[in-house]
This record gives structure tokens, sequence and C-alpha cells, in this order.
């Protein structure tokens, strides 16, 4: 019987801690972002860095530094 109430207990802490973890870090309402909107961030910001490496390479180097 010993080991039954144990093993009741442990589900318990384990359902206890599940409901926690599921608000997030900060806990507060409404500060959870959708994965799709994560996504579309990251890669809007990728894009974005890709587009920056462009013109710095196309625009923003002296036209006579690779010349000899």
């Amino acid at each position: 019987m010993g080991l039954r109430r144990g093993s009741t207990a442990a589900a318990a802490s384990l359902r206890r801690r599940r409901k926690k973890s599921g608000a997030g870090a900060t806990g507060g309402a409404g500060n959870s972002i959708s994965p799709n909107i994560i996504l579309v961030m990251s890669i809007g910001f990728i894009a974005f860095v890709a587009v920056l490496h462009v013109v710095g390479k196309l625009y923003l180097v002296p036209r006579e530094a690779g010349r000899s």
C-alpha cells in the first residue's frame, strides 16, 4: 500500500508542474506569441541581413580596391 500511495503523490506533483509550465516563463497573460509569428519574423530578419550584405558588397566597397 505504501508504494501505491507514493506513486499517487508523484503523479499529483507531475500534474501540478505541468500546469505551471504551460503559462510560460513570465507567467503573464497575453505575453504569448504564436510560433508562426516567430517563424515569419525570423525569416524576415534573415532576409533583411542578406539584403544588407548584398547592398554592402555592391555599393559600399570601393570600385578600385580589387583592381591592380
